[in-house]
């Protein structure tokens, strides 16, 4: 679902997927190729969210207020970003929680299930971990930062290859049973 609020709609780039599942409210701004996949929440009411090129939201993912993502960022199913940024080609691991203020760093990843407090700021190419999520090793090759150029192969996938099917609608040549 994508909608307005308060007389503000997202602006989404031609070549931005957004699942049909997806939630997009309000001032939000999806740059070229970045993509909101099944049950991801963007709700741009006190702040502007900006996906920049090429950054993904997984599945149930929740972003709001004023929310950066950097390009070429993923950030993985379940996590939530609150008032928060995301430098370039950085990850936020599944179940994640990066909280108001907080800076990750480019190259940089929040482990699943850590939590970053506000105003912190996680170093570029470090693997942070834990609740409070501290430094746990400098990376110098980070591997992870991959799966946003999986994720724009998907959604460019999704965008041509898919269709939504109506609870009891048959395909040609299927059956019900």
């Amino acid at each position: 679902m994508i909608r307005s609020f308060d007389g503000t709609a997202p602006e989404i780039a031609e070549s931005a997927y957004v699942d049909e599942s997806a939630v997009v409210i309000g001032d939000v701004v999806l740059e070229n190729e970045a993509s909101v996949w099944p049950g991801a929440v963007l709700r741009g009411d006190h702040g502007t969210i900006t996906l920049s090129e090429g950054a993904n939201v997984q599945d149930n993912a929740t972003l709001h207020e004023g929310t950066e993502i950097g390009s070429h960022t993923t950030v993985g199913h379940n996590a939530i970003v609150h008032a928060a940024e995301t430098e370039e080609r950085s990850m936020v691991g599944m179940g994640a929680i990066v909280l108001d203020g907080a800076t990750v760093g480019e190259e940089a990843i929040v482990a699943a299930n850590s939590t970053v407090t506000g105003g912190t700021t996680v170093p570029a190419r470090t693997l942070v971990a834990g609740a409070p999520a501290e430094p746990v090793k400098e990376l110098t090759d980070t591997d992870f930062t991959a799966a946003a150029e999986r994720y724009i192969e998907n959604a460019r996938a999704y965008g041509a290859n898919s269709e939504v099917i109506e609870r009891g609608t048959v395909r040609p040549g299927e059956s019900l049973e």
